[in-house]
């Protein structure tokens, strides 16, 4: 490799990391609270009953474990998942469940009678699309209903589940801003969408009023971040980028370490139903792939539904053609449910987001290139 190119490659391999580190010591930060929740939090010196978090070994659950881990009024913590998330210390007990086997809910029931557990967290779900729809439904479907019937049996009082945004559906008749109230109305042959949606429906009747349970769903909008990969960020870190022509539709973001902070948050305080969280503010797809120095290639819409089935199919796409609408369409949640009821406000904005996720892409690629033999 020619000097210069080294030379160049190590000037902007200086800046990604200064700006990394500005970001760490952001990232160390609590996320913002909303004012009239201040006092509850203040208050809140009561320990917490055993935690079970379901799916301990997903991004958000190995996360949530190392955030809880630290956390004084959590004493004890019961991972469940088929392996145990690297995040585990001293108080964290790990048990390995499949929730695909038939015997799960028995296992399930058992485990959380024996460990006393009264709030389980329940993030076993695909971050991304499968190729193998079948196995994606008795995760998240099936799954989710052998998860809540063990919680019946074992009489747990409060549930707390992730969910996406995204089961809004991208449409040119979507509102500016969609409320919790709005439909559920993604594209209900595309198993990613309709599993959540079951998930949902399951949890919110295990939750009903006058059953003494608590249920609460965190909706969350595109998670982005340094070191998380789902099928958005991989959609973002193509070289070129395949968009809609004439078409640039609003997005927001969720910084990852945000995510994690509104599950901790969930669990401080009981409120029911469902929350939408996502950053602050919106950011054009074309700027978010600017942001990130992607080539956007503007198609036609058919043209890039035969592309993304194509490289669907090859196993070389991030998404299926089911996903066409949110590349051509907004699909915006209102948060200010998130900000009022839960006192939740993520530290970072959209915007933020994706720029500490394009920092930390442009640094890895920074490290590649350094890498490569002169």
């Amino acid at each position: 490799m020619s000097p210069a190119i080294l030379g160049n490659a190590s000037v902007e391999l200086s800046q990604a990391r200064q700006f990394v580190i500005q970001r760490a010591s952001v990232l160390a930060q609590p996320a913002v609270l909303h004012p009239h929740m201040a006092e509850h939090q203040a208050q809140g010196g009561a320990t917490l009953g055993p935690v079970a978090i379901i799916g301990s070994a997903s991004f958000l659950g190995s996360h949530l474990v190392g955030l809880l881990e630290d956390a004084p009024r959590v004493t004890h913590l019961v991972s469940i998942d088929h392996r145990e998330p690297s995040t585990k210390r001293g108080k964290t007990r790990h048990f390995s469940v499949d929730l695909v086997r038939h015997n799960a809910e028995d296992q399930l029931s058992e485990i959380l009678k024996s460990e006393r557990v009264t709030t389980v967290v329940h993030l076993a779900f695909h971050d991304r699309p499968s190729h193998n729809a079948d196995a994606a439904h008795d995760l998240e479907s099936v799954g989710t209903m052998r998860v809540l019937n063990a919680c019946r049996r074992s009489g747990v009082l409060k549930f707390v589940m992730w969910s996406q945004t995204s089961l809004y559906g991208a449409s040119p008749k979507n509102p500016c801003y969609l409320d919790e109230r709005h439909p559920l109305c993604a594209e209900t042959g595309e198993t990613f969408f309709r599993d959540k949606m079951q998930a949902e429906r399951d949890a919110l009747e295990f939750g009903q009023p006058g059953r003494g349970r608590v249920t609460t769903i965190l909706r969350t909008g595109p998670i982005v971040g340094p070191n998380v990969d789902n099928y958005f960020t991989r959609y973002l870190r193509q070289t070129y980028v395949p968009t809609v022509l004439g078409f640039d539709p609003l997005w927001q973001f969720l910084h990852e370490a945000d995510a994690v902070a509104a599950f901790k948050r969930a669990l401080d305080v009981d409120a029911p139903g469902v929350f939408n969280v996502a950053g602050d503010g919106v950011l054009p797809l074309g700027k978010a792939i600017r942001l990130l120095g992607r080539t956007k290639v503007p198609l036609t819409r058919p043209a890039v539904h035969l592309l993304l089935g194509a490289l669907w199919v090859g196993r070389g796409g991030a998404m299926p053609p089911t996903f066409l609408n949110y590349i051509q369409y907004a699909c915006v949640a209102d948060t200010e449910r998130c900000r009022n009821i839960l006192g939740f406000v993520p530290l970072h904005s959209s915007r933020e987001a994706i720029i500490d996720f394009a920092s930390a892409v442009k640094l890895r690629e920074v490290h590649l290139l350094s890498e490569i033999p002169a």
